[in-house]
C-alpha cells in the first residue's frame, strides 16, 4: 500500500510538471574518473611489463642449461612470495604497498588465490625454454612482451568491436606490434618463408590473447606457448631439414 501511494505521488508530480529526474552527473563523472584511473594503471602495468623484454635478450647470450637453472630459482621465488601474500599478513602488507596499485582485480582475489601476471611471466619463460628451441623462445617471448602491452593499451582506449571477450582493435594492435619482432628477432637462415611463419604465428598469438579469458589460461602463458607451438609446427612442415637448435 505504501509503495502504491509513493507511485501515485510521483505520477501526480510528473503530470503536473513538478517531477525532477534524478541527477546522475556525479555518478557519471565518478565512473569516467574510474575508467581513466584504470587505464593509467594498465599503462603503468604494461610499461613495467616491458622490462620483461630482458628475458629474451639475456637468453640470447645465455646457454640454455644456465638459463633453466636461473629461471627455476626466479620462478620458485616469485611463486613463493605470490602464494605467501595470501597467508602472511606481513608479506601481504608489504606486497600490496609496493605492487597493489598495478594489480588487477582477479589478482587480489583472496578466495581464488590467483597468481599475478609477473609470476606467470616467469612460469611461462621456464616452460618455453624447456620445451622449445632457443630462437623460437626468443621470437615468441619478445612478441608476448611487445604485442600484449599494445593490445591492452589500444584495446582499452579504442576498443569498440567485441572479439571474444576483448576487442578487435586490441587484437589488430597486437598483430601490428609484432612486426618489428618478426623482422628483427633471429631466424635460422633468414629465408623469406621464415618471416611468414613467424608472422602467421603472431596472428595465432593475437587470437589466443583475445580468447585467453574464455580459455581460462593466463595470457602470459598462453600467448608464447601458442606462438612457439605454431612456429615449431610450421617449421617442421615447410623446413624439416633446418637445424632449429642452431642457437645453444
Amino acid at each position: 500500500m505504501k509503495q502504491l501511494q509513493e507511485y501515485l505521488q510521483i505520477l501526480n508530480q510528473k503530470l503536473n510538471g513538478r517531477f525532477e529526474a534524478p541527477d546522475y552527473s556525479e555518478i557519471l563523472i565518478d565512473f569516467s574518473k574510474n575508467i581513466d584511473r584504470n587505464y593509467k594503471a594498465e599503462y603503468i602495468r604494461k610499461a613495467i611489463h616491458q622490462f620483461s623484454m630482458l628475458i629474451p635478450v639475456i637468453y640470447y647470450f645465455t646457454p640454455r642449461d644456465t638459463a633453466i637453472k636461473i629461471l627455476i630459482l626466479l620462478t620458485f621465488g616469485f611463486v613463493s612470495v605470490d602464494i605467501m601474500r595470501y597467508y602472511s599478513p606481513t608479506i601481504q602488507k608489504l606486497f600490496y604497498k609496493l605492487f597493489g596499485f598495478i594489480l588487477r582485480q582477479h589478482e587480489r582475489d583472496h578466495k581464488m588465490k590467483n597468481l599475478n601476471g609477473a609470476t606467470w611471466v616467469f612460469i611461462s619463460a621456464l616452460v618455453c625454454v624447456i620445451i622449445f628451441p632457443k630462437f623460437i623462445v626468443i621470437n615468441a617471448f619478445a612478441i608476448l612482451i611487445l604485442s600484449d602491452a599494445s593490445a591492452a593499451i589500444f584495446g582499452r582506449r579504442f576498443g569498440k568491436h567485441k572479439f571474444f571477450k576483448k576487442s578487435l582493435e586490441g587484437t589488430i594492435a597486437f598483430i601490428i606490434a609484432s612486426i618489428p619482432v618478426v623482422l628483427i628477432a633471429p631466424k635460422v637462415q633468414g629465408l623469406p618463408g621464415e618471416y611468414i611463419i613467424t608472422m602467421v604465428s603472431a596472428v595465432v598469438g593475437g587470437i589466443v590473447e583475445a580468447a585467453s579469458t574464455d580459455l581460462k589460461v593466463d595470457d602470459n602463458l598462453s600467448i608464447p606457448v601458442s606462438i612457439g607451438a605454431t612456429m615449431w609446427l610450421l617449421y617442421s612442415i615447410f623446413y624439416p631439414n633446418l637445424d632449429l637448435y642452431f642457437l645453444k
